[in-house]
């Protein structure tokens, strides 16, 4: 079965959407430093361009969670692959993620982590996908709300595949 990709977010709008959130997180953080958590491998793609658009000083750590594997839905079972090399406790946390869809893997990480004694706790995601939640998950600062498609590019993947895409696109698979 091949698959192509349609275009769903331009390289414009997403750039456009990061500038915004960027300097939303300035204003709501002015003052102090904020610390993002980059979920792998996905979020580095956002969390990078994010980084550059906040004007308050910004530290980085990445923890990488898995429930896909190589399928297009969720396993539902949630494995660390990778935990965070510095402390949270007493830090202003700001989760980066690509994409937030069924919530179950956000979830679980955003209690691993609030036990942990971050200051605060928030949630940014690049792409909101609410029609697939199952658990919910409060999400502070939402680049896109997007319809049920499986999508890619912009750190996104299928199988390991189009990560680097500049855009956003579904994934189309031809019979």
């Amino acid at each position: 079965m091949a698959e192509r990709i349609r275009v769903l977010l331009t390289e414009q709008e997403v750039d456009a959407r990061i500038q915004a959130i960027g300097e939303q997180i300035s204003r709501d953080y002015e003052g102090r430093q904020v610390h993002l958590i980059c979920v792998l491998k996905g979020g580095s793609f956002f969390m990078c361009e994010l980084a550059k658009r906040i004007s308050v000083p910004v530290s980085l750590d990445f923890m990488s969670v898995s429930s896909y594997g190589k399928d297009t839905k969720s396993s539902g079972v949630v494995k660390i692959v990778k935990d965070l090399d510095e402390s949270v406790k007493g830090k202003d946390v700001i989760v980066v993620e690509d994409i937030v869809d069924s919530g179950r893997t956000l979830s679980y990480l955003l209690d691993l982590l609030r036990d942990r004694g971050p200051a605060s706790l928030r949630l940014c995601t690049l792409l909101d996908k609410p029609d697939r939640r199952v658990v919910d998950v409060p999400v502070d600062y939402t680049g896109f709300q997007i319809p049920d498609e499986f999508v890619v590019g912009y750190g996104l993947d299928y199988a390991q595949k189009y990560r680097n895409l500049p855009y956003i696109g579904v994934v189309e698979f031809d019979e």
